[in-house]
C-alpha cells in the first residue's frame, strides 16, 4: 500500500512545547560557553611607538612650599609573590605567614632637563615657559630623533647660543615663571 500524502492547504504537524524548552535549557549564553581570554582595555597589543610612560595624575599642588618633584615616573615590570608574617593581635591568622601577590615597579632615573611654568585659566593649566639647561646630554638628545644615526644632530644648538651671549634670555624667562607661575 502507498503511504498517503498530507494535502498541500494542512499545516505540518508542529512539535511538541516540551521538546523546545528543553532544547533552550540546554544551551547556555555565549558569555558562559565561550567567554573572553584578557581584557579589551589592553587592545590593541602591539609594540608601542614610544617607550616613555607618563604621569596620569599629580597630587594637589601646595602653594606655600619651595618648589620640588611632585611625582616619578614608573612601569609595571611583572608580579611575583612575597611571604609576611602577619602582626594582627586578636586576629586568625595573627603570628602567622601569609603569601600575597605584589607587582615589580621599575623606577629609571630621571634627569631634569629643563623648567615649564603654568598659569591657571578658565579651562585648565596653560602652558606659559619652558627653560632648558645649558648642558644637554646626547642620551636626551637622542630620545628626540626617530633615527639618529641619519640625522643631523642639530638639536638644542640654536638655544645653547643663547647662554652664549650673557643668558639674559634665560634670565628674564626664569624671572617670568617666579612672577606669574
Amino acid at each position: 500500500p502507498t503511504k498517503q500524502q498530507p494535502s498541500s492547504n494542512q499545516p505540518p504537524a508542529a512539535t511538541p512545547p516540551t521538546e523546545v524548552t528543553q532544547a533552550a535549557a540546554k544551551m547556555s549564553h555565549r558569555k558562559f560557553e565561550a567567554p573572553r581570554s584578557g581584557s579589551l582595555g589592553f587592545l590593541p597589543k602591539k609594540r608601542t611607538k614610544r617607550h616613555s610612560g607618563r604621569v596620569r595624575s599629580f597630587p594637589k599642588d601646595d602653594a606655600s612650599a619651595a618648589p620640588h618633584l611632585t611625582a616619578f615616573r614608573g612601569y609595571k615590570a611583572g608580579m611575583t609573590h612575597v611571604v609576611r608574617g602577619v602582626d594582627r593581635p586578636g586576629a586568625l591568622m595573627h603570628k602567622r605567614e601569609v603569601v600575597d601577590a605584589v607587582s615589580v615597579i621599575e623606577t629609571p632615573p630621571m634627569v631634569v632637563v629643563g623648567v615649564v611654568g603654568y598659569v591657571e585659566t578658565p579651562s585648565g593649566l596653560r602652558t606659559l615657559t619652558t627653560v632648558f639647561a645649558e648642558h644637554l646630554s646626547e642620551e636626551f638628545k637622542r630620545r628626540c630623533y626617530k633615527n639618529w644615526f641619519k640625522s643631523k644632530k642639530k638639536a638644542y644648538t640654536k638655544y645653547a647660543k643663547k647662554y652664549e651671549d650673557g643668558a639674559k634670555d634665560i634670565d628674564a624667562e626664569l624671572e617670568r615663571i617666579k612672577k606669574f607661575c
